[in-house]
This record gives structure tokens, sequence and C-alpha cells, in this order.
């Protein structure tokens, strides 16, 4: 699904985590960083990977962020993204 969502001209970098959700177990989130000129919606994100990998693999949700966190070593942070979102 990252690579889906990584092929799309309007995203810089992209993460996917998994959410504790009330009506299933976990549900496949996405949280985008959008190229500096790009204008990008959740749902063109989420049509794109639909398009790409099927409904079935496509994120319930697509988030567009800033920046993504991540460690010294530049590791994308999918612990305290997941946190962030749930708070």
């Amino acid at each position: 699904m990252e690579q889906a969502l990584m092929a799309h001209p309007g995203v810089r970098d992209c993460a996917v985590v998994g959410l504790a959700d009330g009506k299933w177990v976990e549900r496949v989130v996405a949280v985008v960083q959008a190229q500096p000129d790009a204008e990008l919606e959740p749902a063109d994100g989420i049509a794109f990977v639909k398009q790409r990998l099927g409904s079935v693999k496509a994120p319930k949700d697509v988030w567009v962020c800033e920046h993504l966190p991540r460690s010294k070593v530049g590791k994308v942070l999918k612990s305290e993204i997941k946190t962030t979102l749930t708070t």
C-alpha cells in the first residue's frame, strides 16, 4: 500500500498504520506528506490505491500532514503516528 501511495505524483512520503476499530479489529489508515506544490485530498489517495490494488487493500482513511515524525536515523515513527491519530 505504501508503494502504491508513493507512486502518486502528489505524495512526497507516506506511512500506513493499523488503528483499533469498533466494527473491525483493526482498520488501515495512511498518513501522507504531500509534495510542496501539491494539493492532495484524502479521497484522491484512497481512489489512487483502489485503482492499483483494489478496494480491499485500500486504506479506510488518508490523513495529509506537513511532515512525518522520524527518528534520529530517519526512520518513520509509526508508533508516534498511531498515538497522534488515537488521541
